[in-house]
């Protein structure tokens, strides 16, 4: 595929307009790279450093809510429909039943990604030795 004369021409000047329009600008994006970028994942590392050794690792008190550490599984069943009379049917209250749901993995009571360090069981934190 041939260009004509002028198309080359004007591709060229486009081209070279294009590529000195960019020069200094990749050029500022390094300056800002070196001196905001990096000095910042400096000051955001050592505050979570700092943080980190001011951080207490005790356990906190551990409460048991009612509503936390579930291990069991709701299944709504309904009974039998009803007849009346003149065959309307009438549907009876949904029975609620609660069955002890283990994990399938492990013994049944720790989750998949459990840490006992920060995870609580149903019944308590765990006694870890190190």
């Amino acid at each position: 595929m041939s260009l004509s004369p002028v198309a080359l021409a004007a591709r060229r000047v486009l081209a070279a307009a294009s590529h000195a329009s960019h020069e200094g600008k990749a050029r500022t994006w390094k300056i800002l790279s070196f001196t905001v970028a990096l000095p910042g994942v400096g000051v955001c590392w050592l505050n979570a450093y700092m943080k980190g050794k001011a951080h207490s690792h005790e356990q906190p008190e551990f409460v048991p809510y009612s509503h936390l550490r579930l291990r069991t599984k709701v299944s709504l069943s309904s009974p039998a429909p009803l007849y009346s009379k003149n065959k309307e049917m009438i549907w009876g209250e949904c029975m609620c039943i609660f069955s002890l749901q283990k994990f399938p993995w492990g013994d049944g009571n720790h989750t998949l990604f459990h840490n006992p360090h920060t995870n609580p069981l149903p019944d308590g934190y765990e006694k870890v030795d190190h």
